[in-house]
């Protein structure tokens, strides 16, 4: 389900979503947007299905049914969306074409251990991954995709049992190590020089993480010098930790913030379906992000009755079957009609109740 979250603060719970995509036979466990196509989103689940979305339409776009023999643990877009990177329970590592539907590259074992496996691209393009040894130790690793052969780096950690969740900030280089029921986040840097993944730093708090959000850069306050900030899930609440660089000038820090990806697409959704490319549309953060107004989603669905009868002796069987269609579509619409009429209806009866409590109020102060 997509939900549409308005400008101003509701005042009553969102109950109802835009759109309802479905197409899975089992859960669904990842999600995520296309990084330059409009209202294109990826979803995996239980069924080793990756599909591609056309949220403006609720049509599939594409669909990868072969590729995985198991349960998909990770999925990540490249910079421009042309490619993906995926890990699986098969503890394969895979390099995935979407729309020629191919694998370009696969590494098996990145990470000999049989708990899952994470992996994320680089600004550089090379794939970082999560994972554990044979010795259930969890490590890190750094690969390049031209060559699988042999990793750029790889890095043993420690024993513990969580799996490693990677945060990736583009504009830094840095990526954040988040583990399921740790209570720290570690952070590293990818360079292009040796050894390659640099440890910065750890932050530790005394409650475990049960899981983590990474606010997009964009979402940052810049007059704070604030460069990441995460959202923290306890049992029974969401604590913010922000990160920021100590800096004593006022001034806008130009090395903390180049100019990072913002809302607006690069593509629309038939274009990158094309074969079209384009990097992420750039913004400043120079004055702070300020979001443009009227970014709301209009889903349009396709009408049926604008589909043509196909021509030839099939025709006819078509043709006798066109009434049933425009039926049905009938049928739909009073239905909708029907809805609305009894949503008017109560909405009437509630500010008929608010218009009587306001002249109880107004008698009660005279």
């Amino acid at each position: 389900m997509v939900w549409q979250i308005p400008d101003y603060t509701p005042m009553r719970n969102i109950t109802e979503p835009i759109i309802t995509l479905e197409g899975h036979s089992k859960r669904v466990g990842i999600l995520s947007w296309h990084p330059t196509a409009r209202n294109v989103l990826l979803s995996a689940g239980g069924d080793n299905v990756i599909i591609m979305w056309n949220v403006g339409t609720g049509e599939v776009l594409l669909s990868l049914d072969d590729m995985h023999p198991d349960v998909i643990h990770s999925v990540c877009w490249n910079s421009n969306g042309s490619l993906l990177a995926t890990t699986c329970k098969d503890k394969t590592l895979r390099i995935i074409d979407p729309r020629k539907g191919q694998v370009v590259a696969e590494r098996f074992a990145a990470h000999e251990g049989m708990r899952p496996m994470r992996a994320i691209f680089t600004r550089q393009g090379h794939i970082f991954t999560t994972g554990f040894t044979r010795m259930s130790q969890r490590e890190l690793g750094l690969w390049d995709p031209n060559n699988f052969e042999e990793p750029v780096a790889l890095q043993e950690m420690d024993t513990s049992n969580g799996v490693l969740l990677p945060f990736y900030d583009p504009d830094s280089s840095i990526v954040y190590l988040c583990g399921k029921g740790d209570s720290s986040i570690r952070y590293f840097e990818i360079t292009e020089e040796p050894p390659f993944v640099h440890y910065l730093n750890t932050f530790s708090s005394k409650e475990p993480q049960r899981g983590m959000g990474f606010m997009p850069k964009r979402g940052l306050d810049v007059s704070k010098c604030e460069i990441a900030r995460f959202y923290k899930l306890h049992e029974r609440k969401c604590e913010p930790i922000i990160m920021t660089v100590p800096r004593k000038s006022d001034l806008f820090q130009d090395d903390l913030y180049p100019d990072t990806p913002g809302p607006e697409p690069a593509l629309e959704a038939d274009e990158w379906l094309a074969g079209q490319d384009a990097e992420p549309v750039l913004i400043s953060l120079r004055d702070g992000y300020v979001p443009p107004k009227h970014r709301e989603l209009r889903v349009t669905k396709r009408n049926i009755l604008d589909v043509r009868l196909p021509s030839g002796p099939r025709r006819s069987q078509s043709a006798s079957d066109a009434p049933l269609s425009q039926q049905h579509t009938l049928e739909t619409l009073l239905e909708e009609i029907k809805a609305l009429r009894e949503q008017v209806q109560a909405q009437e009866q509630r500010i008929t109740a608010l218009e009587n409590m306001l002249c109880e109020l107004v008698d009660g102060t005279d």
